[in-house]
């Protein structure tokens, strides 16, 4: 190398290297991170949304595809955007996005204005929700005291609390939609630091429902279910999952979907696919 044969040549006084011999320093590379896949024409919709209700100080935190793909770093492409907010504050937001051009997207696709508004700029769409669609519990402060911070491109927001997006989404299973593959996804990127006291409290009477989304779990991630606390376990009554091998854990996962659906053996630089 031509630097090191200079510096082994005898001279008189120390000095260092010729700059015009050295090699230009490499930058180093920003790690590629899942907001890159959200596409331009997408994130400037999105981006004009939370720039003017932040204009109008109406707090919220995102939901939805975004608040999932914070916790498992993979993006999945949903075409829209979800803002939770308390429900005193909805009617000011379906205000602020109409004086911004989201028009109400119930004139082509009625929807349930019970617990959620729908807004569509640009062929995408920009919920307001401040209730579970089931209406099972509404947005209460205690959400926002537990968002977790979170920066998405060069915007820092609140992000849903991991507890309460599982919580919301457990309800989800119909025949044309089901959340539980969101569910799995979500505890498999928080089960060491999930609050799961606070959860359970959450759910009430609704614990069985949260139990055999456990067994699920439990079979297609067992060796990531096994940190789930021993009473946590003995609260719900489950034995620790039976040791299965990675081979083992990816065929059970096809078993349910073959398609390109958990996260945590997805390649980060495409989408998700389901």
């Amino acid at each position: 190398m031509r630097i090191a044969r200079a510096l082994e040549q005898p001279s008189k006084k120390t000095r260092g290297p010729d700059p015009g011999m050295m090699e230009p320093a490499l930058k180093p590379r920003r790690q590629r991170s899942w907001t890159d896949l959200i596409p331009e024409s997408h994130w400037s919709t999105y981006q004009a949304a939370i720039d003017v209700v932040r204009a109008r100080g109406t707090p919220f935190m995102l939901g939805g595809g975004f608040a999932m793909s914070t916790y498992i770093r993979r993006w999945r492409e949903t075409k829209d955007i979800d803002f939770y907010v308390l429900p005193e504050d909805r009617d000011e937001m379906i205000e602020i996005l109409n004086n911004a051009g989201f028009n109400d997207y119930y004139n082509q696709l009625p929807y349930d204005r019970r617990w959620i508004y729908r807004s569509i700029r640009d062929g995408l769409i920009v919920d307001v929700i401040w209730a579970m669609a089931n209406r099972r519990a509404f947005v209460d402060k205690t959400w926002f005291k537990r968002a977790k911070p979170a920066r998405v491109r060069d915007e820092r927001l609140l992000i849903l609390p991991a507890e309460e997006l599982i919580w919301a989404k457990l309800y989800v299973l119909q025949g044309d939609r089901c959340d539980w593959p969101d569910v799995i996804n979500v505890l498999h990127a928080t089960a060491s630091t999930l609050d799961w006291d606070h959860l359970l409290e959450r759910l009430e009477n609704d614990v069985a429902l949260f139990r055999s989304a456990l067994v699920l779990f439990d079979w297609v991630s067992p060796r990531r279910a096994a940190e789930i606390p021993a009473r946590t376990r003995k609260r719900l009554g489950l034995s620790k999952p039976a040791p299965a091998t990675a081979a083992e854990e990816k065929r059970r996962r096809n078993l349910l979907d073959s398609r390109d659906w958990f996260a945590a053996s997805h390649a980060g630089h495409q989408p998700l696919e389901v």
